[in-house]
């Protein structure tokens, strides 16, 4: 039982020691901001391009459904009107 708390006692102390050893921080370009990165620049792209094709679908479904109103819209005052001349 002695050598299990020992054990563990020891390992505690060797986690909190390397822990408490400063080090420096390397952060890449992108977390770092150099904005001239050509990572950064590729995220850039890929942030605008991917907004393009939101927009792009976005705008598609919008277009269908504004010629789906207007189809229904004509088709509603061609019948009026056909039941206007009937009558």
């Amino acid at each position: 039982m002695k050598s299990t708390v020992s054990k563990s006692l020891i390992f505690s102390i060797a986690c909190l020691l390397l822990a408490a050893i400063p080090q420096s921080a390397h952060a890449c370009t992108v977390c770092f901001g150099d904005p001239e990165s050509n990572v950064v620049q590729g995220a850039a792209w890929a942030i605008i391009f991917l907004g393009a094709v939101v927009m792009s679908v976005l705008g598609c479904v919008g277009g269908f459904f504004i010629f789906i109103a207007k189809r229904a819209a004509s088709a509603g005052t061609d019948s009026t009107e056909e039941n206007a001349n009937k009558a």
